[in-house]
């Protein structure tokens, strides 16, 4: 056979016959995920919910609802962070492509597009179509309702500390400490003399005097890693049957979890009685949801005791060690407390505990860690919340996944022939070591008798 060679410069075709046109066999795991959303006519559904953030004839080519969710599902699933490598990444791959519902012919969406559609379409719509994802578990027998883990961690924003300025002058933060330099009598600081001033100043990061310009609801935070970042929390909500994500929240990361968890259990019950009031998996969950509610010692308080005994929840929240307390003139408090030690004592308690990290932290691992979000590339609270929620029902929806081929992502699927076949490979191989061993004790033999009849 001849050796082919690459031309350096040649001329494209003119014309290309559809024959011709480079063709992809669907991934698997798309074309199930495919399946479950045309059973549930997913793209009916979104086209009546945005149907209203579209023009009838005027406008630029749009980008259809079914498509732009889609591309966000595609970020979970393929660990892509930005929108910019979500539009790469389906404009490269022919399974992608046609998962979203791209011809052949045509071109995808661009990043711009995606962002564009992203910031027409608004919060509410979001909100529904992760209520839609719910509905879908629901009917799969993936949501309770009953007994919900609570957990919040930090984002790191997009926005650097060194963009930071005063929010009283507007001063940058060099341009601040060189003035504090000057009122100390240092006509001309150096760099070593502002780190000296910085370093001895405190409240020198404060919330309340520095934002960013940029994205004002990035707050300074101290990560969870020690350093010190401009930051967004998130805060989920999670089935402690299933694993489910029912709700998630952006909130200021500034913010105490004692504080944040309010608005993400008020959300929790809108998602549960959304696929209460819908008739065809209204009676797959739990007729009382949010019954039970599992945290960290973060969310312990007098005050957090007494609003989930207020609103009829079970509290199983580990307690710091206080030491002795003095409960004089808190009658309703003191039982709100000792009711919660006494329960996350008890058996149920240590099994919810050990659950919450499992259960709680893989729902992290999963949409922050390996997919990709655990540092955001979008700003604003509203912004990067449309983004997550749909990432996050990218998770729910992998849990149908797994219970439907056994896998929740698409690269679960690699490796499955081999996992498959890996017993009779075992065994072959036993067999090959035992025949090879059997040989060689044949050969020993046979050479100890060539030399005892040479003797």
């Amino acid at each position: 056979m001849a050796m082919g060679r690459r031309k350096k410069e040649r001329q494209q075709a003119l014309f290309i016959p559809a024959a011709d046109l480079p063709r992809s066999v669907a991934h698997p795991f798309y074309a199930k995920l495919n399946e479950v959303l045309a059973g549930w006519k997913f793209d009916p559904f979104v086209e009546d919910l945005c149907a209203r953030f579209y023009a009838e004839k005027l406008g630029r080519p749009s980008l259809a609802p079914g498509k732009y969710f889609r591309l966000l599902l595609v970020g979970y699933f393929e660990g892509i962070d930005s929108e910019r490598g979500i539009a790469w990444r389906c404009a490269d791959s022919l399974s992608l492509r046609s998962f979203v519902g791209y011809e052949i012919h045509e071109a995808s969406a661009d990043h711009s597009t995606i962002s564009r559609t992203r910031r027409l379409i608004d919060i509410e719509t979001h909100q529904a179509v992760f209520q839609w994802v719910l509905k879908v578990l629901a009917d799969y027998g993936l949501i309770s309702g009953e007994t919900v883990g609570i957990d919040a961690t930090t984002l790191e924003a997009n926005a650097a500390m060194r963009s930071i300025v005063r929010k009283d002058t507007g001063q940058s933060y060099r341009e601040f400490l060189t003035d504090l330099a000057k009122a100390s009598g240092i006509e001309t600081p150096t760099r070593e003399d502002l780190a000296k001033i910085d370093k001895t100043r405190k409240n020198k990061a404060s919330n309340d005097d520095w934002e960013n310009p940029h994205d004002p609801d990035a707050k300074i935070t101290k990560m969870k890693d020690g350093t010190t970042h401009l930051a967004h929390k998130q805060e989920h909500a999670v089935d402690m049957d299933s694993g489910a994500v029912l709700a998630v929240t952006i909130q200021p990361a500034d913010e105490g979890d004692t504080t944040t968890w309010r608005q993400t259990v008020e959300e929790t019950w809108q998602n549960l009685n959304a696929v209460q009031d819908d008739e065809r998996v209204g009676d797959k969950i739990h007729p009382n949801p949010l019954e039970e509610a599992v945290a960290d010692k973060g969310y312990h308080s007098n005050q957090t005791m007494t609003d989930f005994a207020e609103l009829e929840i079970r509290s199983y929240v580990s307690e710091p060690d206080h030491g002795r307390r003095n409960w004089e003139d808190k009658p309703a408090e003191r039982k709100a407390v000792y009711a919660n030690r006494r329960r996350i004592r008890g058996g149920r308690g240590k099994e919810l505990s050990a659950k919450r990290g499992e259960l709680i932290e893989r729902s992290f691992a999963h949409t922050l860690e390996t997919g990709g979000m655990r540092r955001v590339y979008l700003r604003g609270r509203v912004n990067i919340l449309k983004r997550m929620l749909i990432h996050v029902g990218g998770f729910d929806l992998g849990l149908v996944m797994r219970k439907l081929t056994g896998k929740g992502t698409p690269r679960g699927l690699q490796g499955v022939f081999l996992r498959l076949f890996w017993p009779v490979f075992s065994l072959w191989m036993i067999v090959l070591s035992i025949c090879s061993r059997w040989e060689v004790s044949q050969r020993r033999s046979l050479r100890f008798y060539r030399v005892s009849c040479a003797a």
